[in-house]
């Protein structure tokens, strides 16, 4: 028993010592380029002179939607956050994400295995002679541990965490991306909606006043004060604003079904939601857009490039520690012996403890073409960040164009409204007093229908072009919450 404990107290210190020589190695340096963010060079101002309902604020996006002041609008956005697969898919990848990252945390740790063995075996008479007594048949047991520490001495596992730290954070910014586009889309097919019940009620009004112009010129006609052509044309005018009634109907039926699925549910789950007929959503007298600068830290696309960068250019540190030699501490403890009775005996332990060195002499220059690789990688994923910058950028600049246009097209074509009905009227009294002809009526009656309907069409795009505004500003998330429920809180990119 003495024996034992001053065998146990021999490989403890043997422990020690080996420790002891690890902990400088384990302090080493990381290889490979330390990451620096990029700063592109951006405007300090839009190109696009802000004017009429914009300016230049730094504006709360968080909850864009709740500045057009639609109940239902808010309701869907809700159900799409609860429902929607597409944030089912991205919230799968942050969960794929946290666990390669934990798989890149686990090499700081050491490795244990366990391992046994039982061999039930016959030797050769001439061995079986030199056992006393003589036995040719024998068992063999074994049970142990080994452990292996590899000491990260040149960075490979820190840079290997790095760049899984980073790709974490990315794939944060892909959800948040995930819900920028889902809202803006419900946004967008909420207002598609509303915009072709808008139209459909135009049609249906104009079919309906044409048709009292068709029964007019029938009555003229009976009564000698209209011809034929009158009649004919009337029937005509009328069967082209009929036509294109089921043609809007069929549009807004697929708009609804789009945006049931948009929500994660059956595609004709929200007729009867959206099946009453309600006004287009007004836009807000004055959006913030604030500065370019702003979109680096609002757009989870860029975010998101800047983060792949940043996990990529880690990868070259992966690559360049293959060029130096590997140091692990490895250490063993078993149970051996040829009686299985005496397994757990004193004097069937075994074990050791160690450094060792692992080093690629030659490789044919394996290694420093990988790290070539990685480098043309990290190239190829700084361009990518750039080009998402720029197109950032025109994103914004397109959006404030289609906005502010669509605003000056949507008031103009609100006077031709007004200008129209005006002359449908004052036309068909001219008409019944016989002091013009039916030409002049049938004229009025379908420009009056095409300025509704272009009127009601430029309505919802405003409020689309201001949908789109605010997605691509990068609204729709909040910088402050959690990624998503029950989420641990995340590290903030460097």
């Amino acid at each position: 028993m003495g024996d034992r404990k001053e065998r146990d107290r021999g490989c403890g210190r043997e422990a020690r010592c080996a420790l002891a020589l690890a902990l400088p190695l384990i302090a080493g340096c990381a290889v490979g380029p330390d990451y620096a963010a990029p700063e592109p060079e951006l405007p300090d101002v839009w190109h696009m002179e802000l004017s009429r309902g914009l300016d230049g604020a730094e504006g709360d996006l968080r909850t864009w939607w709740k500045a057009l002041d639609d109940p239902i609008l808010d309701s869907l956005i809700a159900r799409a956050s609860a429902g929607s697969l597409d944030l089912r898919v991205a919230y799968a990848r942050v969960m794929e994400a946290r666990a390669q990252r934990g798989v890149a945390r686990g090499q700081w740790f050491p490795g244990l295995d366990a391992n046994g063995s039982y061999t039930r075996g016959r030797t050769t008479e001439s061995l079986a002679q030199l056992q006393q007594p003589p036995s040719r048949d024998f068992d063999r047991a074994d049970l142990g541990l080994d452990a292996s520490w590899e000491l990260d001495v040149f960075g490979r596992i820190r840079r290997s965490t790095e760049s899984a730290d980073a790709s974490l954070l990315a794939s944060v910014e892909d959800y948040r991306d995930v819900l920028v586009i889902l809202y803006a889309d419900v946004a967008t097919t909420y207002v598609e909606v509303r915009s072709l019940q808008q139209r459909l009620r135009y049609a249906v009004s104009n079919a309906e006043s044409q048709r009292g112009t068709l029964q007019l010129t029938r009555d003229r006609n009976e009564a000698g004060l209209a011809g034929d052509l009158d009649v004919r044309q009337a029937e005509l005018n009328l069967a082209r604003t009929e036509a294109s009634i089921p043609l809007l109907e069929s549009q807004l039926g697929q708009a609804i079904h789009a945006l049931g699925v948009l929500l994660g549910a059956e595609p004709a789950a929200l007729y009867e939601v959206l099946g009453p007929q309600a006004p287009i959503p007004s836009v807000p007298e004055a959006v913030a857009v604030g500065i370019p600068a702003n979109l680096m830290r609002q757009r989870p696309d860029v975010r998101s490039a800047e983060r792949q960068l940043a996990a990529q250019t880690a990868q070259i540190g992966v690559a360049t520690a293959d060029l130096y030699p590997r140091f692990s501490l490895v250490g063993s403890f078993a149970f051996d012996a040829l009686d299985a009775a005496e397994l757990f005996s004193s004097g069937s332990t075994r074990g050791g403890i160690g450094p060792t060195v692992q080093w690629n002499i030659f490789d044919g220059g394996r290694i420093r073409n990988n790290i070539r690789v990685e480098d043309a990688r990290t190239e190829q994923a700084l361009a990518r960040y750039e080009q998402t910058v720029l197109a950032a950028l025109q994103d914004v600049e397109d959006a404030l164009v289609g906005y502010t246009r669509e605003l000056e097209r949507r008031d103009t074509l609100a006077r031709s409204v007004v200008a129209a009905q005006e002359s449908a009227k004052l036309v068909m009294t001219l008409y019944r007093t016989g002091l013009t002809n039916f030409q002049n009526v049938l004229d009025m009656e379908r420009s009056l229908f095409q300025q509704q309907d272009q009127l009601a069409e430029s309505e919802g795009l405003v409020v689309q072009n201001l949908v789109r505004l605010y997605r691509v500003l990068g609204g729709g998330w909040d910088p402050t919450a959690l990624p998503m429920p029950s989420e641990p809180a995340m590290a903030s990119q460097p």
